[in-house]
């Protein structure tokens, strides 16, 4: 493919784990922070040609796609920012912590005619595409029953994960993988009951725990069991997941098959990690070259902007749920009614 002219807005964990993606690619790179980190950042990769500027406006005059890599409670500014310019966007997820927004958004991206891609990276871990793959070829029947857990330890070295009106808490910013992830093996969702217990605020500290629960009622009738823990420092990474339909079972636990370890990206505080691969290529990668791809003609990539909304439409009444402790009924809504 012919490179890409990439802004990269934000200089964190997860940017630090697109940007080695996005040089395998062989893209320019533009980095822009508000945290004086994209210096640093640019340095550390100033052999592949990335730079840092100053402002949005030299980051988007020098892009065609922009990926945004910035704390939640920011994304519809800068997302709305790039599709005015006419830019391609990738968004981390959860695109927002509000319906409403989320959906301006992707109105937005299908009125520009540009491509709104969020960054469901647990899509395309290897272990979840061949779960998807085989559940898509009828391996199993119709699942009836799917259970996901997702654990790690506090995320403490950014103060605004703990804080709900910033990430969404457990339920949005965490568990919004396998709450996507449900959704996509077995349809729509109806109902969400969900609890949330433990420390959850600005001032969340390492050692404290936080977990959330989530039952959610599918209009095929299946039932989905999502649990999600944000634990000491000192606990694995982990996700599982078993999935059951009438012609049997799928499932997986990651610190059974070591295919997976959480990989530091650049210098980070101890304790904070993201999900990475040491035996195969990088999820990352994988799933920012399908991106890359669609924008350049060819095929759409798995995961679309209304993914996205229909993702943060679960989690939010999830943490609905949990404020008020009363399942959250919910209407199945079609993509062109976005």
């Amino acid at each position: 493919m012919p490179p890409l002219d990439v802004g990269l807005i934000g200089a964190g964990g997860i940017a630090r784990a697109h940007l080695p993606a996005w040089t395998a690619l062989g893209a320019r790179v533009t980095i822009l922070s508000t945290d004086g980190r994209a210096e640093q950042l640019a340095a550390k990769y100033a052999e592949f040609g990335v730079t840092a500027v100053q402002s949005l406006a030299e980051l988007l005059d020098r892009s065609t796609v922009v990926d945004v890599c910035t704390p939640t409670y920011t994304h519809r500014q800068l997302v709305l920012g790039a599709i005015t310019a006419g830019r391609h966007v990738v968004c981390e997820k959860p695109l927002s912590l509000d319906v409403a927004e989320a959906r301006e958004m992707a109105d937005a991206a299908r009125a520009a005619g540009v491509l709104l891609f969020p960054a469901h990276v647990v899509r395309y871990f290897p272990a979840y595409a061949a779960l998807a793959g085989a559940v898509a070829k009828g391996e199993i029947g119709d699942p009836a029953v799917l259970r996901f857990t997702r654990s790690g330890c506090f995320p403490v070295w950014a103060p605004w994960f703990s804080d709900p009106a910033l990430s969404g808490g457990i339920l949005v910013d965490q568990m919004i993988h396998d709450l996507d992830f449900a959704r996509l093996l077995a349809g729509d969702v109806v109902r969400v009951h969900a609890q949330v217990r433990g420390k959850q605020d600005a001032g969340a500290v390492a050692g404290d725990v936080a977990t959330g629960t989530a039952v959610l009622t599918h209009a095929s009738g299946a039932v989905s069991h999502v649990l999600g823990v944000w634990g000491l420092p000192d606990l694995p990474f982990r996700t599982t997941f078993r999935i059951a339909g009438p012609g049997g079972i799928l499932e997986h636990d990651s610190t059974a098959h070591r295919g997976f370890r959480v990989l530091a990206q650049g210098t980070r505080p101890r304790g904070e990690g993201i999900p990475g691969s040491p035996m195969t290529e990088s999820p990352y990668l994988t799933e920012l070259r399908e991106f890359a791809a669609a924008v350049q003609g060819g095929p759409a990539p798995r995961v679309t902007a209304h993914d996205g909304v229909e993702a943060v439409r679960i989690a939010c009444a999830a943490a609905e749920s949990a404020r008020t402790g009363a399942p959250v009924e919910l209407k199945v809504t079609e993509e062109a009614g976005l």
